[in-house]
């Protein structure tokens, strides 16, 4: 079970009482709200007081109201919010460069890797903090909004210092510790699909998330393992409608991820947009075949202006 509370509220500390009693163990993270994961069994008596104290300990909600963020673009249908930019930042010239083309193009969020969980521990890995006052500084410069990924909770307090969506990559979907630690935090998080992971699976993940009283969730299908080899991966369109149709979350698809090649990525964006899709993530680089990190899906900067242009189109039409 998790309970969420205010800061400084009196009924954390008579919560954390009624377990310490009960001789339940617990974490407790604090960030912009207070969040106590209980493990272990609860008796009947114990989760009736537990309940009666905490502010969210139901199922997954999504709040329609107006968010002063940026993710009431991710709810409203009538904009379609295109997330773009390197897998990892790599240097100043390199993220200058991209975040001033995006935003020629009218494109309101720069994503980049500060840290990078890669499956080889020789591939690179980031340029951690000075990566993040990187795409900082030139995310401010241009007027956009800031994704980055988090990838482990100790992290948390340095990213959202300087992002506005928080990011849980593929491999960290079921990291429940982190998960619920980002349910203290009040800014954006998108929630990457496991790469293994069922529809259900996922949308647990997000509930981890939720109970913590973080309802500003946006749903990412990034492509699931098949046995097909000529991708890296199989994007999920039935996914993209069924997620939303059982969380009422907003669901975005990073076609870059799905594809694992340049030239798929348009038409499988314009897929994901036809089939309802809240957004749009991909991969650009000024030069792919010197990027450090996937440079073999990511697009170039001619490659990403079709994109854009042709999801446009296709959202324009369905409006």
């Amino acid at each position: 079970m998790i309970y969420n509370f205010p800061i400084d509220d009196k009924r954390k500390g008579t919560c954390l009482k009624i377990l310490d009693r009960a001789g339940i163990d617990y974490e407790l993270i604090e960030h912009d709200a207070a969040v106590i994961r209980v493990l272990g069994q609860i008796n009947t008596k114990t989760r009736r007081e537990l309940e009666s104290l905490s502010q969210a300990a139901g199922k997954l909600t999504l709040k329609r109201s107006a968010e002063k963020s940026c993710y009431s673009e991710f709810t409203d249908s009538t904009r379609l919010p295109v997330i773009a930019g390197p897998c990892a930042v790599e240097s100043e010239a390199q993220i200058a460069a991209i975040a001033e083309f995006l935003s020629g193009l009218g494109v309101r969020y720069l994503r980049g890797g500060a840290y990078k969980p890669r499956t080889s521990s020789e591939s690179f890995q980031g340029m951690g903090r000075p990566g993040l006052k990187l795409l900082h500084k030139y995310a401010q410069a241009q007027s956009m909004y800031l994704v980055t990924e988090v990838m482990d909770r100790s992290q948390i307090e340095i990213v959202t210092e300087y992002a506005d969506i928080l990011q849980v990559g593929s491999r960290n979907m079921f990291n429940y510790t982190l998960l619920t630690a980002l349910g203290s935090v009040r800014k954006p998080v998108l929630l990457k699909r496991g790469m293994a992971a069922t529809i259900d699976e996922w949308l647990c993940s997000a509930e981890y998330i939720s109970k913590g009283g973080n309802d500003q969730l946006i749903l990412c299908e990034r492509g699931i393992r098949t046995f097909e080899p000529q991708t890296s991966h199989t994007l999920d369109l039935a996914s993209i409608c069924l997620a939303k149709q059982h969380s009422g979350l907003p669901v975005i698809a990073d076609t870059s991820h799905a594809s694992g090649r340049p030239d798929l990525v348009t038409p499988l964006a314009a897929a994901a947009v036809a089939a309802g899709a809240d957004g749009i993530m991909v991969e650009l680089h000024p030069d792919p075949s010197k990027a450090l990190s996937d440079g073999k899906q990511a697009l170039t900067f001619d490659q990403f202006e079709e994109l854009l242009a042709r999801v446009t189109r296709i959202h324009a039409a369905i409006l």
